[in-house]
């Protein structure tokens, strides 16, 4: 099967490159069959509900435990010599579509986390001072305000996980303080989250569906608005019925001062996405944002050089006190260590666990399709659930549901279940757009749902922090946000009544790559 390339210069044929759909069938053998193979990520999906929603412990480091645990409980369930399992895991953890998604992590965590230092947030904060409402109905109307914030910043930055850290730690306890409803506001964040999550064109969740159904990125972004936005009129309708009814607190303080001069990262968000949206390469549009957010960190004086990057000597370095000149460099004191800081290794270093995490649940993927369990499922879907075109779109909605409660972080679902979509709608001659929409809305939508859903755990990772300096209000168990998060039910609604309906359907033939990015 020859390559392709997409305008972004990502590789157009993964489908080849995952080898997921070999037809040489699979090549790890398991006690109890096939569906043995599935052990791996079910051992993770039990720890993972243990961890997270029985013991209320939000530590991605204990996920990544958790996933090593889980390989090792398959290694006892495959049979003949265990090399091969351990090859499957490094199969796994080396495909090229996991690494595009897990490079566009630490570029966009550089980005956030200049936007964040650079004062966007007290930006958006300003935006809610400034509305010409009193507190009851400032109160009522946060979650629906925040619901939108949330969107615009995962929008630009392209990292739901990015967005929920952020607000989580800034707009988040500030709401909480003045007496919104915690629950309430954890779900209009993880919605915001979602939503950009789905639309960004710098979003891993959205290169990946493009990627997988060889469909270029700025025609992906345009087709799906349309979902996008009717779900979120929706969510945004919900949070302001919400709000108006659902208990709020009395308020223990007030909201931090605000300072619109943040907003001016609007600008470094426009660069990126318009930057994405014109075809340049991923790495490019994000690169191009970090350095005009840098310029303005710096020309504005909303943040320090050595905020941006910082060397922390030792006080007994050789060389250090040569080069103490540096605006980057100073020696470790009584009060401080030796190590690298700022804006750029914080953005970077915050995604480290997640992205060894992704790594260890693609390399359990990767055994559940060597060992025959997806080959099987997609066999049999295709061979009785999926008779029609209408039933074969309703499967996929449901399937990539499915696939999303399994496999916790929703690029690696995306991974996981990309062959079958692509498979299932190329016999249908479905067109390669609508694939990466119902791809990407479900594996977007529910990885802010399930309480051990990567999105989920991003956020209420925080939280702990929270609960010393502010009050134990500021913890929020997973399980109880579930009902709330408000824009990825929709999300999945909306394409579930398009798959059943056919609203939006387009063939192949239908619709040319230049065409979509027309509508």
């Amino acid at each position: 099967m020859s390559r392709t390339n997409n305008d972004d210069g990502t590789p157009g044929d993964v489908e080849a490159e995952l080898d997921m759909a070999d037809s040489s069938g699979p090549d790890l053998e398991f006690y109890g069959g096939a569906a043995a193979s599935a052990i791996p990520l079910g051992v993770f999906v039990v720890w993972a509900v243990v961890q997270s929603g029985l013991f209320g412990i939000g530590d991605t480091t204990g996920l990544v435990v958790g996933m090593l645990f889980a390989l090792i409980v398959g290694l006892f369930f495959a049979k003949g010599n265990w090399s091969a399992y351990a090859n499957a895991i490094f199969e796994g953890m080396t495909q090229r579509v996991a690494a595009t998604a897990i490079v566009a992590w630490l570029w966009a965590g550089m980005f956030a986390q200049l936007l964040q230092d650079g004062g966007f947030v007290t930006g958006l904060v300003w935006i809610a001072q400034s509305l010409p409402v009193s507190q009851a109905t400032l109160l009522a109307i946060l979650p629906a305000v925040t619901f939108i914030l949330a969107a615009l910043l995962a929008t630009g930055i392209g990292t739901g996980y990015g967005t929920a850290v952020t607000f989580v730690t800034t707009f988040f306890p500030a709401t909480v303080l003045l007496g919104a409803n915690p629950v309430l506001m954890f779900g209009a964040i993880l919605s915001g989250a979602a939503f950009g999550d789905n639309l960004a064109p710098v979003s891993d969740t959205t290169i990946v569906s493009a990627v997988t159904q060889n469909a270029d990125i700025g025609g992906v972004v345009a087709s799906r608005f349309k979902y996008a936005i009717t779900a979120a009129v929706l969510a945004f309708a919900a949070y302001l019925i919400a709000g108006a009814v659902m208990p709020t607190g009395g308020g223990s303080g007030a909201l931090p001062n605000g300072n619109p001069v943040g907003l001016v990262h609007l600008v470094s968000m426009g660069v990126v996405i318009y930057t994405a949206v014109r075809g340049r390469h991923i790495i490019e549009a994000i690169t191009w944002g970090i350095l005009v957010a840098i310029a303005t960190n710096l020309l504005l004086g909303l943040e320090s050089l050595s905020g941006i990057v910082s060397f922390v000597a030792p006080a007994n370095a050789p060389f250090a006190e040569a080069f103490t000149w540096l605006p980057i460099l100073s020696t470790a004191g009584p009060d401080t260590t030796a190590g690298v800081g700022g804006s750029l290794y914080v953005g970077a270093s915050g995604f480290f666990p997640l992205i060894v995490l992704t790594l260890l649940i693609v390399a359990g993927a990767r055994i559940m399709i060597r060992g025959g369990a997806f080959e099987a499922i997609q066999d049999f879907l295709l061979s009785t659930a999926a008779t029609s075109v209408r039933r074969a779109e309703t499967t996929l909605v449901l399937g990539t549901a499915l696939v999303n409660a399994a496999i916790t972080i929703n690029t690696a679902a995306e991974i996981a279940i990309s062959p079958y979509v692509a498979r299932v709608g190329e016999s249908f001659n479905i067109n390669g757009y609508r694939r990466a929409n119902i791809l990407d809305a479900n594996t977007s939508a529910l990885g802010y749902i399930f309480p051990w859903a990567g999105g989920v755990l991003a956020g209420y990772s925080q939280m702990p922090a929270l609960v010393e300096q502010y009050g134990p209000e500021m913890l929020v168990s997973p399980v109880k946000v579930v009902p709330f998060v408000f824009h990825g039910w929709f999300l999945f609604a909306v394409f579930l009544v398009a798959a059943l309906t056919g609203f939006g359907l387009e063939y192949v033939p239908d619709r040319e790559s230049e065409e979509v990015s027309r509508v």
